[in-house]
């Protein structure tokens, strides 16, 4: 299935300009002009698929513990940077409210890869159902990217490595995946060639020099994730006003 690509996706809802993984984050990104946003999803212990990064919740919030051992009423009562942890399902129906593209990455805690993949995909296929922007599902599991090729096969999916290993484009042909995300400093030649000889676009994290945004898209790189959307806002107004339907 084909993508229709904005060049910037803003990482992990805002970037380092609001909460991370927060719907505080996906509105500052629409607000800087931004048309995609990028967060990861996990399961809570009662199951509800819910938008945070880390197995543990030290990091973002002031909870402690393990987010699988962590129940709704605890998680949600927590503090994530002056936002709520939100639920899956709300920062589903805000991204489609502001005609967001959201690429959902698929973050199992250990173990919970076919789990969180089926509540995220069944949950998926109804919250965008008719939306104006395409969703992408994306994962480092590739459990998850099976569970979701069968479960949604309409839904397009993304297959996430840091470096890709030598067989990656046997793994993404087995998935039938629309979209290869690697680290920025993994798009070499090799990677280049063999991506655009499948038509596979690459997205490419997490980039926030300019110089270095223009060096990965001169090589064939289709969208790069930042962290510091501000850096890139005017570009981004600039081609939005040359490639509206971009």
């Amino acid at each position: 299935m084909s993508l229709s690509l904005p060049r910037w996706i803003v990482h992990r809802g805002g970037g380092c300009l609001a909460p991370e993984n927060t719907l505080a984050g996906i509105r500052r990104a629409a607000a800087l002009g931004f048309a995609a946003v990028e967060f990861d999803v996990m399961l809570s212990g009662d199951g509800t698929p819910v938008l945070i990064h880390d197995e543990t919740l030290e990091r973002t919030t002031n909870g402690r513990g393990r987010v699988a051992d962590t129940s709704d009423a605890a998680l949600f009562a927590l503090d994530a940077g002056g936002e709520p942890v939100p639920r899956f399902v709300d920062a589903a129906r805000l991204c489609r409210e502001l005609g967001l593209l959201a690429n959902v990455e698929i973050k199992p805690s250990a173990g919970a890869d076919r789990a969180t993949a089926e509540a995220v995909v069944r949950l998926a296929g109804g919250l965008w159902r008719g939306a104006e922007r395409q969703l992408l599902l994306s994962s480092f599991s590739q459990t998850a990217l099976d569970v979701a090729r069968d479960l949604a096969p309409e839904l397009a999916r993304g297959l996430l490595f840091e470096m890709p290993p030598a067989d990656w484009a046997d793994v993404a042909q087995r998935l039938q995946v629309s979209s290869l995300h690697v680290a920025a400093a993994a798009f070499d030649g090799r990677v280049a060639a063999e991506a655009a000889e499948r038509g596979l676009p690459v997205l490419c994290y997490t980039v926030d020099a300019p110089a270095e945004a223009e060096m990965l898209f001169a090589r064939g790189a289709a969208a790069l994730f930042t962290d510091r959307p501000d850096r890139f806002a005017a570009e981004t107004a600039a081609y939005k006003r040359l490639h509206p339907d971009g």
